[in-house]
Parts: C-alpha cells; sequence; structure tokens
C-alpha cells in the first residue's frame, strides 16, 4: 500500500492517508480523508484500483478490501468498494446521507 501512495505522491492531497503508528493485531487498516476537486477524483482512483490489484502477503491474509464514501455536490453520496480485485461503484445508501451533508 506505502509503495502504491508513494508513487502517487504530490504536494497536497497525499496528506489525506494515514496509517496506524505501528502495526497490531492481524488486520492493517489505511484512511483516506479529504476534500478533492472533482478532477483530480482519478487520483484517489487510479491509487485504490492499483491497491486493489495486491496480492495477500501469505496464505492466510486476504486479498485488499475497503469501504470509501464520496459525497459529489450534483450527483450526492457515492460508495465505492474496493474488493475482488477492482472497484465497485454503487449510489450511496439513504442511511450514510448524513455524510454527505456540509
Amino acid at each position: 500500500m506505502k509503495a502504491v501512495i508513494a508513487k502517487h505522491t504530490d504536494d497536497h492531497y497525499s496528506g489525506g492517508w494515514g496509517f496506524p503508528k505501528h502495526p497490531f493485531n492481524w488486520t492493517s487498516y489505511v484512511f483516506y480523508g479529504g476534500d478533492i476537486q472533482e478532477a483530480d477524483v482519478p487520483w484517489l482512483r487510479d491509487q485504490l484500483a492499483e491497491m486493489a490489484t495486491l496480492p495477500p502477503l501469505d496464505e492466510e491474509d486476504s486479498d485488499v478490501q475497503g469501504l470509501f464514501m464520496l459525497t459529489h455536490e450534483v450527483d450526492g453520496l457515492i460508495e465505492w468498494q474496493i474488493r475482488d480485485g477492482r472497484i465497485h461503484v454503487f449510489p450511496g445508501e439513504e442511511r450514510h446521507q448524513y455524510l454527505g451533508s456540509v
């Protein structure tokens, strides 16, 4: 994950990535939070698409999985599910609409 992020580093949006200070337990969590201009959304999506294809570290690990909720001023809430080696895009569910309130 960190290698993918490093490859796409910029001087602005890259600051939205967050990692635990040190590994613990058996699952690694990565977080992204920030406002991105619509024209720059491919910057994030390209990274996630590349991460989705990463192989498990060993046979006990699962593939990369994740959930991203995006809010758009016109299109509303959008859900990106990272699983099965790719990004699945769905309209956001009503129960998550509070995330899109400004």
